[in-house]
């Protein structure tokens, strides 16, 4: 899964292009759409409360609109909590374990994890 440059690598690929001479307006407007704070959002469903379980369903919402994901598990950006994890991705929500007890009346998503990741250019 991509990730967006922070502003930090922004600024200095802009500093790298006005040592070669290189710098253009345009260069210099786009550090001006970063935008600091942009959270993006992952949903992830597995099959237990482990984060090396694998995935069975995922949602993405990336600077406020959801991303369309393939329908083909195999072709998802993860395939277990942990890989997100690696790519940079923080959990904010752990599965809740007390709507697994009675799994004939399961009313939630059971194993569902929510990461986010911040992103400051588009």
């Amino acid at each position: 899964m991509a990730s967006y440059p922070s502003l930090t690598e922004r600024l200095d690929e802009c500093i790298a292009l006005h040592r070669r001479g290189e710098l253009t307006e345009s260069d210099l407007r786009g550090l001006a759409a970063c935008r600091p704070g942009m959270q993006d959002l992952l949903y992830l469903q597995a099959g237990s409360t482990s984060p090396l379980a694998q995935i069975n369903g995922i949602a993405l919402f990336a600077a406020g609109v959801q991303a369309p994901m393939p329908r083909d598990p195999s072709e998802w950006p993860y395939r277990r909590v942990m890989d997100a994890l690696a790519d940079g991705w923080r959990i904010v929500s752990f599965p809740n374990p007390a709507l697994l007890l009675d799994e004939s009346r399961n009313y939630g998503l059971g194993c569902e994890f929510i990461l986010e990741r911040w992103s400051e250019c588009p």
